[in-house]
C-alpha cells in the first residue's frame, strides 16, 4: 500500500534559500488525500473535519488518527499534523460510535427511569447490544419507545459530549453515593491518581475509551425489545442501516449459562474478580471454571454416546483462537470413556489443486469459501467411510499446491469421525449425507467478564490476545505480526462461520472467566515493542489500557489440559492422538 505521507521528497521536489518569517498563530491539517486546511491553533479537530467534508466521506467520521495516534474530534490542534479521518466503517471509528450510544442510552434511563441500573450483556450478532435493567422489572415495549424517543431528542437538540479529569479519590466518591458499586471496587485497583469522566446533559461516567463530541453524531441505532431485555441495535461496519433482528436461542442460552456461572463464582465483574484474587480465591475460580469446562464435555460427548450407531460424523467449527484443537482432543477423551474411538480427517485434505482455487474480486486465491474444497470427494468418502469402506485420503501439498495420496483409513463398528474445519456448520458442506448420522459442535469464546457494567470486553479481543500469545510461542510472529492480519481473519470468520452459528446441535463456550489474568503477564511485553507510529500501534495501546484492569495469575495453578494451555503452552494433550 502506498504511503500517503511519504517520508522522502518525490522526484524533482522544488527547493529553495531558507529566509526569515514570522512565527505562525495558525496550524494545518493535511489529510491523507494531499487537502490541507488551516486554522488558528486550538481549533478542535472537528471543525478541520467539517470544513474538509464534501461528500467524498460514505460514513460519517467519528474520530481520527493525528499522525498514527487514536484522537477524538475534540482534540484541539496546536501544530501542523497530518490527520487519517474514521469513519463508523473503521474499527477503531466504530467502537467510538457504539460507546458513545451506549452513553446516550444510559442517560435517556438515568432521565426517564433514574432507579433502573443499565447492563450492557453482550453483543449480538445482528448488530448490537443485549441489554437488561435491574433494580425495577424489564423495560415494556412501550417504555423502550419511550426511551427511544428521548435518545433522539437528545441527538436531535446535539447535546454536546463534554469530559473533564477528576482526582480518583472525588469520582470514586461520586461513585459511591450514586451506589456503583462496580465502579468503586474497579477503581480501587487502579494505579493512575485521577479518572477522565464523560458528561453528558449533566451526568458524569466514567467509559474506557473516547467518544463523539455530540450527541448529533448519533443517528443510527433503534431499540427493540428482546426479553428479558432489549437490543441497543446499531449498523454493521460495511452499512448504515440496521440489519433485521434474529432469533438466536441456542446463543442466549449460552449467555445465560454464562452468567450463572459468574454468580455461582461472585464474580460478576473485573472489579469483583480482582477482590477475588487478592483474597487468596484463585485456585478454586480456575478449578470451578474448569470443572465446568470438563463437565459439559462430557454432556455433550454423552449426547453423542446416546446417538451410537446413527451418529457417525462430528462436526466442529469456531472462529480463530477459539481452543478448537483442544476441545476437540478433551471430546475425543471423552468419547473413548464413553466406549466410542473417534477417528480424526483433515478438512484441509480436500483443498483443489493450486490451479482450480477460486479467487476472490482482486483475483487471489480464495481459500476460505467453501468451493476451494472438493466437496464431490468429500461426501463421497464420507458416505463410503460410514458404509465400513476403505478409504484412501487425500493429502494437500501446501507447497506445492497440490493435492496427493493420504493414509488408508476404514471406520471401525465402535469408531465415529471427528472433522473440524472454518465451515463445519455450513448445511451445504455434507449435503449426500443423511443428517440424522451428523453432529455439529459450534466452539467459541462466547463470553467475557466485563470491566463493568456497561463497559463491555468484546470476545473478539480475548480471542485475539490468545492469538497474539499463541503466534509468538509457535510462529515466531510480532504481536504486529498477528494484528496486521487479525482483520482479514475476522472477515472471513463473518462470512463463513457466524452465520451458521444456530446450525450446530450443541455450543461449546470455551472462554475461562480468570484468562485475561493469565494472558495478561504474556501479552503485555508483546504489545509493548509496538513502537508508536507503527502498524499495530494503536491497536496495541487499545488492549494495554483494558489489560490493566486485571490482576496477574500465574499459570502453574492451570490444569495441563485447559483450554488456555493451548495459547501459554504446557498442554499434555499437544501430542495426543486417539488410536
Amino acid at each position: 500500500m502506498t504511503d500517503p505521507y511519504p517520508t522522502t521528497p518525490p522526484p524533482n521536489h522544488p527547493t529553495g534559500p531558507v529566509v526569515p518569517a514570522q512565527p505562525r498563530a495558525t496550524a494545518q491539517v493535511q489529510f491523507a488525500d494531499g487537502r490541507a486546511f488551516e486554522a488558528p491553533v486550538w481549533t478542535p479537530l472537528d471543525a478541520y473535519v467539517k470544513s474538509a467534508d464534501d461528500g467524498r466521506w460514505k460514513f460519517p467520521i467519528v474520530a481520527a488518527l493525528i499522525d498514527y495516534e487514536l484522537r477524538e474530534l475534540t482534540y484541539h490542534i496546536e501544530h501542523d499534523v497530518k490527520v487519517t479521518p474514521l469513519g463508523m466503517d473503521d474499527r477503531d471509528g466504530s467502537r467510538v460510535y457504539r460507546r458513545s450510544l451506549t452513553f446516550l442510552l444510559l442517560v435517556a434511563i438515568h432521565e426517564l427511569f433514574p432507579e433502573a441500573e443499565l447492563f450492557v450483556d453482550h453483543s449480538v450478532t445482528f448488530g448490537g447490544y443485549f441489554c437488561e435493567v435491574r433494580d425495577r422489572h424489564p423495560f415494556t415495549p412501550a417504555e423502550l419507545v419511550q426511551i427511544e424517543a428521548r435518545m433522539r431528542e437528545i441527538v436531535a437538540a446535539d447535546a454536546p459530549i463534554g469530559k473533564q479529569r477528576f482526582p480518583l479519590a472525588q469520582a470514586v466518591e461520586m461513585f459511591r453515593q450514586r451506589g456503583d458499586t462496580d465502579k468503586v471496587r474497579l477503581l480501587t485497583f487502579r494505579r493512575k491518581d485521577y479518572l477522565v469522566l464523560y458528561e453528558l446533559r449533566g451526568y458524569s461516567s466514567y467509559f474506557h475509551g473516547y467518544m463523539t463530541p455530540s450527541a448529533g453524531y448519533l443517528q443510527h441505532f433503534a431499540l427493540t425489545y428482546y426479553p428479558p431485555g432489549f437490543i441497543l441495535r446499531f449498523p454493521p461496519r460495511s452499512s448504515l442501516e440496521l440489519e433485521p433482528v434474529v432469533d438466536y436461542p441456542k446463543l442466549i442460552t449460552v449467555f445465560r449459562e454464562y452468567g450463572q456461572t459468574l454468580r455461582l463464582l461472585g464474580v460478576g465483574d473485573v472489579g469483583a474478580m480482582d477482590e477475588a484474587l487478592r483474597a487468596g480465591r484463585t485456585n478454586e475460580i480456575i478449578l470451578v471454571a474448569e470443572a465446568l469446562h470438563e463437565q459439559r464435555i462430557a454432556q455433550i460427548a454423552s449426547q453423542i454416546a446416546a446417538r451410537r450407531g446413527r451418529v457417525r460424523l462430528v462436526l466442529m467449527a469456531g472462529p480463530s483462537s477459539s481452543g478448537k484443537t483442544t476441545f476437540s482432543k478433551r471430546l475425543a477423551v471423552q468419547l473413548l470413556a464413553n466406549g466410542l474411538r473417534p477417528l480424526a480427517v483433515e478438512m484441509d485434505g480436500y483443498f483443489v489443486n493450486r490451479e482450480d482455487t477460486p479467487r476472490d474480486a482482486d483475483g487471489n486465491f480464495n481459500f476460505e469459501i467453501l468451493e476451494a474444497l472438493d466437496l464431490k470427494l468429500f461426501n463421497q468418502q464420507l458416505v463410503q467411510l460410514m458404509a465400513g469402506e476403505a478409504v484412501t485420503l487425500p493429502k494437500f501439498n501446501f507447497v506445492k499446491g497440490q493435492r496427493e495420496v493420504g493414509s488408508t483409513i476404514q471406520l471401525g463398528a465402535d469408531q465415529i469421525l471427528l472433522i473440524e474445519g472454518i465451515h463445519g456448520l455450513n448445511p451445504r458442506l455434507v449435503p449426500d449425507v443423511p443428517q440424522e448420522r451428523v453432529y455439529r459442535i459450534y466452539v467459541s469464546a462466547l463470553t467475557q467478564l466485563n470491566i463493568d457494567r456497561y463497559n463491555r470486553v468484546p470476545t473478539t479481543d480475548v480471542r485475539l490476545l490468545r492469538r497474539i500469545v499463541r503466534d509468538a510461542r509457535t510462529r515466531g510472529y510480532t504481536a504486529a505480526d498477528t494484528i496486521g492480519r487479525w482483520e482479514s481473519v475476522h472477515r472471513g470468520e463473518r462470512d463463513f462461520i457466524f452465520p451458521y452459528q444456530e446450525h450446530a446441535d450443541v455450543m461449546f463456550n470455551s472462554a475461562l472467566v480468570y484468562e485475561l489474568s493469565v494472558l495478561k503477564p504474556f501479552a503485555e511485553p508483546l504489545l509493548l515493542q509496538i513502537e508508536p507510529g507503527k502498524p499495530g500501534y494503536t491497536e496495541a495501546k487499545r488492549l494495554l489500557a483494558f489489560l490493566q484492569w486485571f490482576e496477574p495469575i500465574p499459570t502453574d495453578p492451570i490444569p495441563d489440559n485447559s483450554i488456555l494451555r493451548e495459547f501459554v503452552g504446557g498442554s499434555n494433550l499437544e501430542n495426543f492422538a486417539p488410536k
